[in-house]
């Protein structure tokens, strides 16, 4: 795993966030880097290789919302930068209800 992956995992793993998430889930076509399967949430984490692959990611994420799962997207360095928050804005979609 990238690192940004590995320090949100850290954080988000064994229930912390009151949910189960997995790593590297397949939800075909796609395996996601995060999901929540109680919650239908998705996280994915973007790094350098995702510049320039907007329209990509924007029909993946469409084909997942199709299929009522909630996508979040943070760039790598928020992982690195503000990881409070980033749990912060996680926390707040779960307890919301999206």
């Amino acid at each position: 795993m990238p690192a940004a992956e590995i320090i949100l995992w850290e954080a988000i793993r064994r229930k912390q966030l009151g949910v189960s998430f997995r790593r590297q889930h397949p939800i075909k076509p796609y395996i996601v880097d995060f999901a929540c399967i109680s919650e239908k949430l998705i996280i994915e984490l973007d790094g350098d290789s995702h510049i320039g692959n907007e329209s990509y990611d924007e029909e993946r994420t469409k084909y997942l919302e199709a299929k009522e799962w909630q996508v979040l997207r943070f760039w790598n360095y928020e992982i690195y930068d503000q990881l409070d928050e980033v749990i912060e804005q996680i926390r707040n979609n779960i307890e919301g209800g999206h």
